[in-house]
């Protein structure tokens, strides 16, 4: 029970990503701080902070579901006082919580434009910075954002200008927090997926029923994130980190019981990674 008396403040997890890693760290003793906007179920997505709050429980850890939208720097800052007050204190923060529209930048309206910096920058900002007075008093404290390596190839910034900026500014955050923490023994990493991910996003605003053929389940990443938030913070730390990668370096090769489609072995691979 690696997470055992271990409070971990994750994002988005009401489904998805989120929720997956929730429910991995639940299974090791982790207390789980569920902060996302859904509070009623919407058809098209699925999941409530509620719902997800109930699973949690179900796999063996401790849950605190809180509605937060991180575009609110004074809601996130109540959130993790909240939530450090309910468990007494935080040792993981995973920034899940992201938009995504991949327009070119003749299609790309200022309100979606400022719905991805907002919660893809800003939002990521300012909880990592709620979270860091919290963070210096846990044990082995990690920071993980779920954003890509930082490449300056062009074929990522062509098509879809508006949102790779917001998530390279994500993976910013996480590099330029581990030099700054490292004092501290905070880690800051990030991770992110060689394929799609069957997920809403992908199923709803990428690629349909087709894509999520193609793509691995969200088990993936919360497998990779559970091998990561183990290691020492005060040495892992600044990486940017591939789902892939981090299992073969514990020596699991074998992917194929991720597939969404059971013996699918034509994968897509996913934005930014090469």
């Amino acid at each position: 029970m690696p997470f055992q008396n271990k409070t971990a403040f994750i994002t988005g997890a009401s489904r998805g990503i989120g929720k997956a890693i929730a429910l991995k760290l639940a299974q090791s003793g982790a207390n789980i701080v569920i902060a996302a906007k859904s509070v009623t179920e919407d058809p098209r997505l699925g999941g409530t902070i509620f719902s997800a709050a109930e699973e949690v429980e179900k796999a063996g850890g401790k849950a605190l579901p809180i509605q937060l939208d991180i575009r609110d720097e004074a809601a996130s800052k109540a959130a993790m006082e909240q939530a450090a007050s309910h468990f007494g204190g935080i040792d993981i923060l995973i920034n899940n919580a992201s938009a995504i529209n991949v327009l070119p930048t003749e299609k790309t309206e200022p309100k979606r434009y400022d719905l991805m910096h907002d919660i893809n920058v800003r939002g990521t900002f300012f909880l990592c910075q709620a979270a860091i007075p919290y963070l210096k008093k846990g044990t082995n404290a990690h920071i993980l954002n779920l954003s890509p390596p930082i490449s300056l190839k062009p074929k990522w910034f062509a098509g879809h200008l508006a949102y790779t900026m917001s998530k390279f500014n994500m993976s910013m955050i996480a590099y330029g927090l581990s030099a700054e923490l490292k004092p501290y023994r905070i880690a800051a990493n990030a991770l992110w997926p060689r394929t799609t991910i069957a997920t809403a996003a992908v199923n709803n605003l990428l690629g349909g029923e087709m894509l999520m053929k193609m793509s691995r389940t969200t088990d993936i990443i919360a497998d990779a994130a559970w091998h990561i938030l183990q290691k020492p913070s005060d040495t892992c730390t600044g990486n940017f980190f591939i789902d892939e990668e981090v299992l073969a370096a514990e020596g699991i090769t074998d992917l194929s019981g991720y597939a969404y489609v059971p013996g699918n072995t034509n994968f897509y691979t996913d934005l930014f990674v090469d």
